[in-house]
C-alpha cells in the first residue's frame, strides 16, 4: 500500500519521530506542534523551512524513510536533504535549488535493513537473521519457530541475534541469553563453565550459533548450551546486557 494508506481499515504500529537518530523528543514535539498550527507539510523543504532542521536531522529522517509520504525514496530524500536544509525560516519559499533528485537506483532489502537500524535501532520490515539464513541452514541450525517439532533432549543448533544477556544473582553464576531469529525467540542457558570457555564470543558477538540440548517444561522451550560460535549479521543491534 502507498504510505498514505498505511493502517487504514486495520490496526497499525507506528514508530514515533523521537526515536529517529539526532531528533529526540523535543524536535519531534516541535514537528507535531507546527503541523497542528500551520497545517500539513507540503514537502521536505517546507518542513525544513518551518522547523529550521539541520541537514543531519533531515538525513536521519530520510534514512528512516520518513519522507515516503512525499513520494520520495530514501536515496532521493538523502540526495535532497542537504539542499532542503538551506530552506531556513524566513526564506522565500521555492528559492532553494538542488532538492529535486535525479533517477537513483533502488535499495536492496539488506540496505533498507541497515538504514532502518542505523536510523531507529530496529527495522519494521525485516530481521537481521533473515540475511544469514543461508549460512544457518548450511550449519544445520533449526529455525526457532520449528523447535516445537523437536523432541526434548535432542542436541541441535540454533542461530540468531543476541538481544539480552542476563545473570541473576540467584542463578548461581548461570547466564541466560535471549536468541532471536526471523521466526521467533529462544531462551538459552549457559553454565558458568561454558561461559568461561566461550567468554569472548559470548560477551561480544551480536549473533551466535548455539549448540545444545533442547528442554521443554510446561510449554516453555529452552536450550542448554554446550557450544557457542559467532556469526556475522549484516547489522549489529545493541543487546541489553546484565541490567
Amino acid at each position: 500500500a502507498e504510505p498514505h494508506a498505511w493502517g487504514l481499515g486495520g490496526p497499525a504500529v507506528r514508530l514515533g519521530l523521537s526515536s529517529v537518530r539526532t531528533l529526540g523528543a523535543e524536535v519531534a514535539e516541535r514537528i507535531e506542534a507546527e503541523r497542528v498550527a500551520g497545517g500539513p507539510y507540503r514537502d521536505m523543504p517546507d518542513l525544513a523551512r518551518r522547523l529550521g532542521l539541520t541537514a543531519a536531522q533531515l538525513e536521519a529522517l530520510a534514512t528512516a524513510d520518513a519522507f515516503a509520504c512525499f513520494g520520495l525514496t530514501r536515496r532521493q530524500a538523502l540526495w535532497a536533504a542537504g539542499a532542503a536544509a538551506q530552506d531556513r525560516p524566513g526564506r522565500l519559499p521555492g528559492t532553494v535549488t538542488g532538492a529535486a533528485a535525479p533517477t537513483l537506483p533502488g535499495m536492496e532489502a539488506v540496505d533498507r535493513l541497515v538504514a532502518d537500524v542505523w536510523a531507529t535501532g530496529l527495522s519494521p520490515e525485516s530481521h537481521p537473521a533473515r540475511f544469514i539464513r543461508g549460512q544457518l541452514d548450511v550449519l544445520g541450525a533449526v529455525p526457532i519457530a520449528r523447535l516445537g517439532r523437536v523432541e526434548p533432549g535432542q542436541r541441535i543448533r540454533v542461530g540468531g541475534i543476541v538481544t539480552h544477556r542476563q545473570r541473576p544473582a540467584t542463578a548461581g553464576g548461570v547466564t541466560f541469553l535471549n536468541l532471536e531469529d526471523e521466526t521467533g525467540m529462544l531462551n538459552v542457558t549457559c553454565s558458568p563453565g561454558l561461559w568461561q570457555r566461550y567468554r569472548r564470543v559470548a560477551r561480544t558477538s551480536a549473533a551466535l550459533v548455539v549448540r545444545g540440548r533442547l528442554q521443554r517444561h510446561e510449554g516453555v522451550t529452552n536450550l542448554v548450551a554446550d557450544r557457542l560460535d559467532a556469526i556475522e549479521p549484516p547489522v549489529s543491534p545493541a543487546s541489553r546486557d546484565f541490567r
